[in-house]
């Protein structure tokens, strides 16, 4: 699948795939440690008559990374000038992990833009808060980083990862991949060869998990974020999805999502599936997406 470019308002270039020739656009938002690429089980599902697309967010991938990002709702916005870039007027919008809180952002600040929500094995909209760690490497609760170069520094959660990074450990991030997030299925060789390289782009990863700590669209006070109660701007219909066996994204993160937007929500809840139905099940995910579509 190659990948097109396409320069930002911002002045930051986007990378992306897509696919289809149809009049329903969908625009796919990956998650932490990936990319567009991850994407490519539901994009190989997915009928021709939709138009599908799914992009590098700023710091992963092929993007730039010019300007750091400072909160998810950054990303967020690329996302509404991706869309301005290539003339989509509204789309879809679906979210794994990271991407669903940066979906949730989009959503409440781009409400136009937004015919129907899909959060796949999403944060919540209180965010994923990453605390600091006491001599013997144990979390200490509401003990937080003052900002992304101070995170970057945790011992357990960031710094091994960062300098994996640096290192291009493809093995680390490997093992890393198959313990936390494929916990049923693993992705072929041949394809986790192509994930796993995409990964090693990343150049955020310090930012992202700090935006990711501090996100709080609730009207309750947390240890990173007072919170803005933007959770009740989002309009559109919601699907969440969440895999019975996902160690890293807990269900009553799901289930926080579900409660603050009750009225719009619809829950699928997938038994034996990790944190990625993209590898564990893309044939139910696909169906999902298309009838909840419909």
């Amino acid at each position: 699948m190659e990948k097109k470019f396409v320069k930002l308002a911002n002045n930051e270039t986007y990378a992306y795939v897509e696919k289809g020739i149809g009049d329903q656009n969908i625009v796919l938002i990956h998650g932490n440690f990936s990319s567009s690429l991850y994407y490519m089980p539901l994009m190989d599902r997915l009928p021709e008559n939709f138009k599908v697309y799914a992009m590098d967010l700023r710091g992963y991938g092929d993007s730039s990374y010019i300007q750091r990002i400072s909160s998810l709702k950054d990303f967020a916005n690329d996302v509404s000038l991706f869309m301005d870039a290539l003339k989509i007027p509204s789309a879809v919008i679906v979210g794994w992990s990271l991407g669903g809180g940066v979906a949730m952002e989009f959503a409440a600040h781009h409400p136009k833009k937004t015919e129907k929500l899909v959060l796949i094995d999403s944060t919540t909209h209180k965010g994923y808060p990453v605390f600091k760690k006491d001599e013997k490497g144990q979390m200490v609760f509401g003990s937080t980083y003052k900002d992304a170069d101070e995170m970057s520094l945790d011992p357990i959660q960031v710094k091994p990862l960062v300098e994996a990074l640096k290192a291009g450990n493809f093995d680390f991030i490997k093992y890393i991949y198959d313990i936390t997030i494929y916990t049923v299925n693993k992705p072929s060789i041949e394809d986790n060869k192509i994930y796993i390289g995409e990964s090693l782009k990343q150049r955020n990863l310090p930012d992202a998990d700090f935006a990711l700590a501090a996100q709080n669209m609730s009207d309750i006070p947390l240890p990173y974020s007072k919170g803005d109660n933007t959770i009740q701007l989002i309009k559109a219909p919601v699907l969440h999805i969440w895999g019975t066996r996902d160690i890293t994204v807990p269900e009553m993160m799901i289930q926080a999502n579900i409660e603050a937007i009750k009225s719009k929500s619809t829950y699928i809840k997938y038994e034996n599936c990790g944190h990625s139905p993209l590898v564990d099940k893309p044939d139910e995910l696909t169906k999902a997406i298309i009838d909840f579509i419909k």
